[in-house]
């Protein structure tokens, strides 16, 4: 695992020298296996790690009116955290729940903050990324309210070419916004 976690650090924050990597890498101590449908983290709790995602596949779901609504998605060698239950330490509207079975490797917010507190680059880092999530998450909201299925059907293949490979077609149809009739569609065409 040490390796893979290592790799996806080090390709997400190539500022930071071998021993800063290091260090961070040795923070990653939490280690969890979820079965598939298995909850990595209920709604309502606040949510106090990072995770990375060794193998397996994730949903980040939110409910309206008992109606599941996928926001996102998880799967190997990438982050998955609820941001704003992570910032705020406020329990989480949000809940992941495991698409398939799944190891993860977890940081907790002490050791997260701790980290960031103490080495600068690795803060610049943070600050960007989430400035990128920021504007990833405005775009979406854009494209769910305006865009046609089939426009965002090919941002989401800009975005993230693989996701197909990783994630069943209904999921992704609800992320979406559209039946998975409306994206097989959009496939073929």
């Amino acid at each position: 695992m040490e390796s893979s976690l290592i790799t996806a650090l080090r390709n997400e924050i190539p500022d930071l020298n071998a021993i800063e990597l290091n260090d961070f890498a040795a923070l990653w101590t939490v280690q969890k296996t979820i079965s598939r449908n298995d909850l990595l983290y209920p709604r309502g709790k606040a949510e106090t790690n990072i995770y990375f995602i060794e193998s397996g596949s994730f949903r980040i779901c939110y409910e309206v009116d008992e109606l599941e609504m996928i926001v996102g998605f998880g799967y190997p060698n990438t982050f998955i955290l609820d941001l704003p239950s992570f910032h705020t330490s406020r329990p989480s509207e949000f809940y992941i729940q495991a698409i398939k079975s799944a190891k993860v490797w977890g940081i907790e917010k002490t050791s997260f903050y701790g980290f960031l507190d103490n080495n600068l680059t690795f803060a610049k880092y943070w600050r960007h990324r989430t400035e990128l999530i920021m504007l990833d998450l405005v775009e979406r909201e854009i494209d769910i309210l305006t865009s046609s299925p089939q426009t965002r059907y090919e941002r989401l293949m800009r975005r993230h070419p693989g996701i197909f490979q990783q994630i069943p077609h209904k999921y992704i149809a609800s992320y979406l916004r559209m039946t998975p009739e409306t994206l097989s569609r959009l496939k073929k065409s």
